[in-house]
């Protein structure tokens, strides 16, 4: 790795508190354009100075005919655009030669997500697990499924919770969210309920001075796989639509909200997105099903 490439992977660190997987990411991608452009360069000595944006289409081709999906692409385009913002700022290159280079076409999929009936139907079946059993594991995931539906959290934002994140009283709870950006997000009254009870049990096991809110049977801080494996089991078995993960609570939340009629910047905040642009697919999955209600029930659709 050469040592612009390391500097900059040290400021979205430390500069940007960008999380470890983010930043893992943007490391696997430039050490792919490096690897490319000593190839195609023919030597291993260029200086950064000297890519152009032809070697950095070679780039992006060279990625499309490996066979890598074009979200991908995209995904080492804007690890290359922001390693080449960062050269120009700090003055290594006297321009941007990645500023103007096009990505690929990306298709506007909608996010999977889970009809309120079956949510409802999950929602109760979990309650009904944690009333019966009343054990750490039941009531922890009867916590983590409220806290994921009720307030719209990432799964990073999730496993990060503290105890004292959450202020039960005033139904909230503080979030971190990318970037280390603060929000505060309300908390529904079964959630509030659910994490009471869970909390019972986490006085169990939780090792002396673990702040961790959701921890596992030996006292410690929950992994987000752990979470993701439970999750992924518990939709398989109560929602029809396939491919669900914890994500798609966070798309769930959003759709229900807009579909009740719901300000489009008001569920742009509460899920925490930097621009409207990525909120507004939501609204473009609601539009999508008054159309189907539409063209089903009106006698001149």
């Amino acid at each position: 790795m050469t040592p612009q490439v390391a500097h900059f992977l040290a400021h979205l660190e430390t500069g940007r508190n960008l999380s470890a997987h983010t930043i893992a990411a943007y490391r696997r991608d430039l050490r792919d354009l490096e690897a490319f452009l000593g190839g195609y360069l023919g030597r291993a000595d260029y200086h950064w100075r000297d890519i152009t944006r032809g070697d950095l289409r070679a780039f992006l081709g060279e990625a499309t005919r490996r066979g890598l999906a074009p979200r991908t692409v995209a995904r080492k385009l804007s690890a290359v655009r922001a390693l080449f913002r960062h050269l120009h700022r700090e003055g290594g290159i006297p321009a941007d030669p990645a500023r103007l280079v096009r990505g690929p076409k990306l298709d506007r999929t909608l996010p999977g997500h889970v009809r309120s009936d079956e949510m409802q139907g999950l929602l109760r079946r979990a309650e009904d697990a944690a009333a019966e059993r009343d054990d750490l594991t039941t009531t922890r995931l009867l916590a983590v499924l409220e806290l994921l539906y009720g307030s719209g959290l990432r799964l990073s934002e999730l496993t990060s919770l503290d105890t004292r994140s959450l202020d039960l009283e005033q139904g909230q709870v503080r979030v971190f969210g990318k970037g280390r950006k603060e929000r505060i997000v309300p908390v529904t009254s079964a959630s509030a309920g659910a994490v009471r009870r869970y909390l019972r049990h986490r006085a169990e096991v939780a090792r002396p001075g673990c702040d961790a809110l959701f921890v596992g049977r030996h006292g410690r801080r929950l992994s987000g796989r752990y979470v993701q494996r439970t999750v992924r089991g518990v939709l398989d078995e109560c929602a029809s639509a396939s491919g669900l993960s914890v994500h798609s609570f966070r798309h769930t939340f959003a759709t229900h909200l807009l579909d009740a009629g719901a300000d489009l910047m008001a569920v742009k905040e509460l899920l925490g997105h930097a621009s409207l642009g990525t909120t507004q697919i939501y609204a473009h999955t609601s539009r999508e099903r008054l159309r189907r209600v539409y063209e089903g029930a009106h006698p001149r659709a």
